[in-house]
């Protein structure tokens, strides 16, 4: 899908797509900020005692993938709060496969970040301000226990 090219990607083009139920037709829109993406492999460090080196080996362990938080402004639907619901109520539906596609100038996939067994764990509403006249956006923390790029 990615090709190589000399000038980078512009980040303004992605898509998000929630799994499972939250299709097209239930997700009613676009993300404004997809933020912390990554993943982070733990070290373990291991020297044998008749190592002729005093400098221990470092030796990959367990990853760990940060939480993924997603915004976008208040539209009236309340289906991101639905899915929060779902995970509160123990529902194991909750757990969606989650993919962030960023596309090019042309509106064509070029990456594919796939978070698997994604579920929310936050939710926030906008502040409000009466003398403000910014968009009310809300937020929505999600956790997984996987992210693969494609």
């Amino acid at each position: 899908m990615a090709e190589l090219r000399e000038l980078p990607y512009n980040q303004f083009n992605f898509l998000v797509d929630l799994g499972g139920d939250y299709k097209d037709k239930d997700v009613h829109a676009g993300f404004q900020e997809v933020s912390g993406l990554g993943v982070e492999v733990a070290l373990a460090e291991y020297r044998n005692g008749n190592e002729l080196d005093n400098a221990p080996r470092k030796v990959p362990g367990l990853y760990k993938v940060p939480d993924v938080t997603f915004k976008r402004g208040v539209i009236g639907a309340v289906d991101l709060f639905n899915w929060l619901k779902e995970t509160r109520e123990g529902k194991q539906a909750a757990k969606r496969t989650v993919t962030i596609q960023l596309l090019s100038e042309e509106r064509k996939p070029v990456l594919v970040w796939k978070l698997t067994n994604a579920f929310p764990m936050k939710y926030t509403a906008p502040g409000f301000n009466g003398k403000g006249s910014d968009v009310a956006i809300e937020e929505l923390v999600v956790a997984c226990e996987r992210i693969d790029m494609e």
